[in-house]
């Protein structure tokens, strides 16, 4: 199996759209959580809404995350970018700004490519890359519990960041940040 990661950018744009679609459950958010201001009536937005919101996002020159590729083919997503330009992520977590710290915010792995620990190939190339585009700190905010729902851990399971070697920042029973500087 061939894996490969890459930073999004306009010629990837499609493929961001191959993996947040019906077909692997996931084309209701297209990754747009973090970028509404506030948590109240989220759950009254349709997937149109969402995708317009992505779309703006990318025109606009936002294109914030990294692409899992297996065999050639978009297998996941994780949003990741500057921390402080999602307010309601800092506001959510009560963090002080600092925008020199970069966030892990969301992930998604398509239903065939999940199980087989390709999150964590994933993160820690990310993590490389960041490395070598001079980010300093790059935090993540997983969902803690056992045996949660898939859809329960969008920011990624806390076990995920403990391997890659993130530390415990800030605890919290349900929703803890985790902290990897360089």
């Amino acid at each position: 199996m061939k894996t490969e990661v890459y930073k999004i950018d306009e010629s990837r744009r499609d493929d961001f759209f191959k993996i947040h679609c019906a077909a692997t459950g996931h084309g209701w958010c297209f990754c747009v959580a973090w970028w509404v201001p506030t948590w109240e009536k989220w759950s009254e937005r349709n997937p149109m809404q969402n995708r317009q919101l992505r779309e703006k996002l990318f025109d606009r020159g936002e294109y914030d995350g990294y692409l899992l590729y297996v065999n050639d083919y978009p297998a996941g997503w994780c949003q990741c970018g500057q921390r402080d330009r999602l307010t309601k992520l800092v506001k959510s977590y009560k963090l002080e700004p600092d925008p020199s710290v970069w966030a892990m915010t969301c992930f998604v792995i398509s239903p065939k490519y999940r199980d087989i620990g390709l999150c964590h190939y994933f993160v820690a190339e990310i993590i490389k890359d960041s490395k070598k585009r001079g980010v300093k700190k790059i935090q993540g905010f997983p969902r803690r519990g056992e045996n949660l729902p898939f859809g329960d851990v969008w920011t990624g399971p806390e076990a995920i960041f403990i391997r890659a070697g993130f530390a415990l920042e800030k605890d919290d029973t349900q929703y803890p940040v985790y902290g990897l500087k360089f």
